[in-house]
Order: C-alpha cells, then structure tokens, then sequence
C-alpha cells in the first residue's frame, strides 16, 4: 500500500502547525494514498477485482499446471486426468473448459514464458498474498494428486514459488501441508470404510499428525498456538474473504473443500485435546 502522501503530509504538517498540524497531514496523506492506490488498479480494496483479472488467475493456474506436468519430460495420461479432474471440481464446461484445456496445452509448450505470465500475474494480484497462496497452494495439489512428487516437478515448483515471492521454506512448508491434506482425506475414506465392515482388515493409520500439519504446527505446541494456527488458516482460505478478493467464482467449490478440510482438522485436534 503506498505510504508516500502519508509521511510527506505529517512532515509539511509539523512544521507548519506543530502536532494538530502533523495530524492534518497525516490525514490528508492518507486520501492521496488511497487515490494513488486506485489509479494503480491490481486487486485492491477499491475497486472489484474485473472478469478479466479473474480470467487471467484461471489461464495462468492451467497452464502452469501443464507447464510443471511436462517438467519431467513427457506429460502422462495420468497428470491430464488431474488437470481434468481439477477442470470437473471448479465446473468448468462449454468455452471455459475448452480455455482451460488450450492453457493447458500453451503450458506444456517448450518456449512457454513462466518468468513472463507469472510477473503479469503477481502483478494482478498486488497487495493480495492471499490469492498467490491459493494459486500456488493449486499448483502442490495438482503435483502431489497421486501421492508422489517427481524430483523435476518440485524443482519447477521451486520456481514457481520464487516467482511468486514464496521462499524455499515457505514452499517446503506448503508441501508438507498438502501431503498431509492428501493424506488426512484418504485415510478419512479409509476410516469410513473401516468402521462400516467393509473388507479392509486393518485400521487406517493415525490422522492427527496429519492434523497438525494441516494448520502447519508440530503436536507439541500449547492449546493456544494451535487455536492461533487454526484461525490463520481459516482466515488465509475462507472462501468469501477470497472472493472478495478476486477468486474466480469458478474456483469457489475448491476454496470451500480446503476450509472445510482445515475444519475438520481442527476438529479432530480439539478432540484429542479436550479442547472445548
């Protein structure tokens, strides 16, 4: 957020009238900022985010899935069936698809600008860190779908979030929060299947591990970091504060599903802590 008009209007301010003056200047600094800031454009507070912005967040988010799919050489049958699933779980049907599945494809194309589309991106999204995490946060689920990451595909990720303005620990971070949000949902279906009898002969393992690293901290942590944690999360991924910010609505379905997981972790936490 420019802070420009601010500092000059308190200084003008206090030397022509002392404290009330400062004051003045601070005020009038602040009308100038916030004008500064809606001539700028981005996704910023003034003004709606428009479909156009939006349109680039779903363009840039396909084909940099497709770009970090042919990271290891050759893009597999299965990696398009994430990118298709991923298309199934924001609805996306008629000319919306069809745009998907072409930035998909631009994506995997050799001469394809990563450095270029993600800059024009991150420029989008100014003073909006939330819509990069999501963005990103994307790009881990379609890469870690399978349960796997290839070495190559985590050095394009790598990238992708230095790109971003993500640093390696913030990006090791996100990874180990999705492998156990991967984890945390598959072992929830097992646990279902296991207490109705099915043919599964052995319990899944324990969940709340997973949990923690859900919220991103370790078991050991006090009653109160963990709520101060859950809050963060829930803060970061709730889907309307994200659409007020410039969520493509198309994205709303996901947006929910990753509250709901964040939810259901804190859930289970407060249980086994007694937390009421």
């Amino acid at each position: 957020m420019p802070v420009k008009g601010k500092i000059i209007g308190f200084l003008i301010g206090l030397w022509i009238l002392n404290i009330p003056g400062a004051l003045l200047g601070l005020w009038i600094g602040h009308v100038y900022d916030q004008g500064l800031q809606l001539q700028r454009g981005g996704f910023g507070r003034w003004r709606a985010p428009t479909r156009e912005e939006q349109a680039l967040f779903l363009h840039t988010a396909f084909a940099v899935m497709g770009h970090i799919a042919k990271a290891s050489g050759r893009v597999t049958e299965q990696q398009i069936q994430i990118a298709t699933l991923f298309m199934d779980r924001m609805g996306l049907s008629g000319d919306l698809r069809r745009e998907a599945q072409d930035s998909f494809r631009q994506g995997k194309e050799a001469d394809y600008d990563l450095e270029g589309a993600l800059g024009l991106f991150r420029r989008s999204c100014r003073g909006r860190p939330d819509l990069l995490r999501v963005f990103l946060d994307m790009q881990l689920q379609a890469a870690f779908a399978n349960g796997a990451l290839h070495s190559a595909s985590r050095q394009r990720l790598l990238e992708v979030a230095e790109l971003l303005g993500f640093s390696r620990w913030e990006l090791e971070q996100l990874l180990a929060m999705t492998e156990a949000g991967f984890n945390f949902s598959h072992q929830g279906q097992q646990q279902r299947s296991y207490s109705s009898g099915s043919a599964q002969q052995t319990p899944p393992r324990d969940r709340l591990k997973d949990a923690y690293a859900i919220l991103g901290v370790s078991a050991d942590v006090s009653d109160s970091d963990v709520k101060k944690a859950y809050r963060k999360q829930m803060s970061q991924h709730h889907p309307d504060k994200l659409a007020a910010k410039g969520l493509p609505p198309e994205m709303m379905n996901m947006a929910k599903e990753k509250a709901q997981e964040i939810q259901q972790a804190w859930e289970l936490i407060k249980q086994a802590r007694g937390i009421r």
